[in-house]
């Protein structure tokens, strides 16, 4: 039998986007009826190539890059090789489901779309068609606060987005934007709380790439030598939307990106502290999430503050250089969890990297990077081909471990990698 005549069983849950998905495996057969820019593409890590090519050297730079030296955005990656999968033979999995479910909610697969911010710069409206490949998928949406669209239009989208805000310590400016999230309708609040200060982006720098966005003679040759982005982003953003603004800092618009002003509205962070998120819980009658939590000390201190979830995040190696990985952090987070949900981003690109933090403990995980890349080349059908391709490994690698759903998942799937 030939490699492109096995056959992979059906996966359990729907393949997005209306389309069935093809019986054999995409590494040996490409799907015909997708776009031709994504023919190409067999899983997350192809994207980051297909970004570099489509997207000018500093937006690029922008999403890509981490802090520093990139040790903490290297580190992500490499915590996945600590761990080996054990799977078990001779079981039946042909009933195997990869469902996942947060907050009472059912969800078609255990990731979800990570909070970025700017990402009309990459892709234009690029933050609803995220949200709208999410909702089409089944999957979470996590809008960020550094968000060029309000956030009053993406609820309207994606009617299960989740909102996530920088929290400036000034509870004059926190309460207002709290009352104005959830007027807007969102459930699931969350507060990035690994951000107290800006972090040391030096390949931003070099790039050429900052925020407020300066026009320069660099950036306007970086944008004629991609005409594809040119046309199809940065010239259509402005047709049809004008120039973008900071709309979701506060309770009201922020300024435009290419203001001196604009980075006022984010606001001073660095005297926020745990009494302020203890007010913010009185406050907010829904789910109440911290990003950033990466020791057990905080995963306790966010239980007795009465949080609903934590996301284990090194907030994908763009704040401290050196920070350790989120995937390590996790066994030491889960025992102090409590009754808490947990969820992991940072690193997060195949199946098997799925797989290993839902044994170690996660109930989700969260990918930023690959799902704006595919956006920026392909817009809706990109996301949703990206959120496909991982669902297809998901399911692939859930028969190959002899596992047929993800409560089974556990410590024993894993064994350490000597060495590491």
């Amino acid at each position: 039998m030939s490699v492109t005549d096995e056959r992979l069983s059906e996966p359990t849950s729907a393949y997005v986007g209306g389309v069935t998905p093809p019986r054999t495996s995409a590494v040996w057969e490409r799907d015909r009826r997708l776009p031709r820019v994504l023919r190409n593409i067999l899983s997350l890590d192809d994207l980051e190539a297909a970004g570099r090519s489509h997207l000018p050297r500093c937006l690029f730079g922008f999403v890509s890059g981490g802090v520093e030296t990139n040790a903490s955005l290297r580190a992500n990656r490499e915590a996945f090789a600590d761990w080996a999968l054990r799977p078990r033979m001779l079981v039946d999995t042909s009933g195997r489901n990869h469902a996942a479910q947060l907050f009472g909610r059912h969800y078609a697969a255990p990731f979800g779309i990570a909070p970025m911010g700017a990402t009309v710069l990459s892709c234009c409206d690029g933050d609803a068609v995220l949200a709208r490949a999410a909702a089409a998928a089944n999957i979470p949406f996590i809008l960020s606060g550094a968000s060029l669209i309000p956030l009053e239009r993406i609820i309207a989208e994606n009617p299960a987005a989740w909102f996530q805000a920088y929290i400036p310590s000034d509870r004059d400016r926190i309460g207002p934007l709290v009352e104005r999230v959830a007027r807007a309708g969102y459930a699931t609040l969350v507060v990035t709380v690994d951000v107290p200060v800006s972090a040391n982006r030096e390949n931003n720098v070099r790039n050429g790439f900052t925020l407020p966005l300066r026009p320069t003679v660099r950036l306007a040759l970086d944008g004629l030598t991609h005409p594809r982005w040119l046309l199809g982003t940065a010239l259509r953003t402005l047709r049809t939307s004008g120039m973008p603004h900071l709309e979701n800092m506060g309770a009201t618009r922020g300024l435009p990106i290419v203001s001196p002003d604009a980075e006022r509205d984010y606001g001073k962070r660095d005297a926020l502290n745990w009494d302020d998120i203890a007010w913010i819980r009185e406050r907010w009658r829904g789910k109440l999430v911290i990003k950033g939590v990466l020791i057990a000390e905080d995963a306790r201190r966010a239980r007795q503050v009465g949080l609903d979830a934590i996301i284990v995040s090194n907030h994908g190696g763009r704040q401290l250089d050196g920070a350790t990985a989120s995937l390590r952090a996790l066994p030491e987070v889960i025992p102090e969890a409590g009754e808490m949900t947990v969820m992991l981003d940072s690193g997060v690109r195949r199946g098997t990297d799925v797989l290993k933090a839902l044994a170690l403990g996660a109930s989700s995980v969260f990918i930023g990077r690959p799902f704006l890349f595919a956006a920026a080349i392909a817009g809706e059908a990109g996301v949703g081909h990206a959120i496909n391709l991982l669902s297809l490994e998901i399911d692939r690698d859930l028969a190959l471990l002899g596992c047929n759903d993800l409560a089974s998942l556990g410590p024993g799937f894993l064994t350490r990698v000597p060495g590491r």
